[in-house]
């Protein structure tokens, strides 16, 4: 199968040995984001809803580089460094993914410096019909 790999000069660069996000087929798979300032890659510190919001503009703009939007999400995961700001995540997350929420898991993980991190499957039909 053949795969693209996406960038976005508008997202976090990569912290590591991986694709920001993948195009294979009519899917695309975006690697987990964080809240990471774009232009240096430094963890920005903030409340939970700040690195929520962060986050997601991270994953939009990848999103948008692979000509779609956070719209076009089926499936999301949602990794917080404490359960105990899940509701403080949820109304961000809430009032950023519009119209119908796509899948989603969220679970509490042992994150490292930040707060969030979340990864997204898009579904992009290279002949929309």
């Amino acid at each position: 199968m053949n795969t693209t790999v996406i960038t976005a000069a508008e997202g976090a660069p990569p912290a590591g040995h991986y694709s920001p996000a993948l195009r294979a087929g009519d899917f695309v798979f975006i690697s987990g984001q964080g809240p990471l300032d774009p232009a240096t890659g430094a963890i920005v510190p903030g409340t939970v809803a700040e690195q929520t919001a962060l986050t997601l503009r991270n994953l939009a703009a990848l999103a948008e580089a692979a000509g779609g939007s956070l719209a076009d999400a089926v499936k999301v995961n949602a990794y917080l460094a404490d359960i105990a700001d899940f509701a403080e995540f949820n109304a961000t997350y809430a009032a950023t993914i519009q119209g119908t929420p796509p899948a989603r898991t969220t679970v509490a993980t042992g994150l490292a410096g930040i707060s969030v991190e979340i990864d997204a499957i898009l579904y992009l039909p290279t002949d929309p019909a």
